[in-house]
C-alpha cells in the first residue's frame, strides 16, 4: 500500500494539507498549500508533480482535486494525527504540544502501536 509514500513525512504532509484545503471546496490552489505549510510555491510544485505520478493528486489546469486514493490515503494519514493527538492528551499534555508531536509521530509509529492507541481510546 501506498509503498511510494509511506514514510515520507513531507509527502504525507502535503497530502493531508491537500486534504484539509479541499473540504470546503472540493479543489485547492496551489498558493493554498504553500500558504498553509508555510513554503515556496516551487516546493509545492515539486511535491504535486510526485502525487500526481503516484495517482493521489490531478489537476485540471489551475485546482488540484485527491483522486479517491489519494482521498483514502490522506484520510488515514488525518485519522492517524487525530487519534495520536487525543491519546497524547489523555496523559495530560497540553493540545498546543499535543499537536506538534501527532504531526511528527503520525509518520513514524508502528501500525501496531497506532492500532494500541486507537482502542485504547475506544475504550474509554
Amino acid at each position: 500500500m501506498n509503498r511510494n509514500l509511506r514514510g515520507n513525512q513531507s509527502e504525507e504532509d502535503y497530502l493531508e494539507s491537500v486534504l484539509l484545503l479541499s473540504e470546503q471546496t472540493g479543489f485547492v490552489h496551489r498558493v493554498e498549500i504553500a500558504n498553509k505549510m508555510g513554503v515556496s510555491q516551487a516546493a509545492v510544485n515539486k511535491a504535486m508533480k510526485l502525487l500526481q505520478q503516484n495517482g493521489y493528486v490531478y489537476e485540471d489546469g489551475k485546482h488540484l482535486y485527491l483522486t479517491e486514493t489519494g482521498k483514502a490515503y490522506a484520510k488515514k494519514i488525518f485519522e492517524r494525527h487525530c487519534i495520536i493527538q487525543k491519546f497524547i492528551q489523555t496523559l495530560g499534555v497540553s493540545p498546543a504540544v499535543a499537536e506538534a508531536d501527532a504531526c511528527k509521530m503520525e509518520h513514524a509509529i508502528s501500525e501496531e502501536t497506532f492500532t494500541a492507541m486507537k482502542n485504547f481510546l475506544e475504550k474509554r
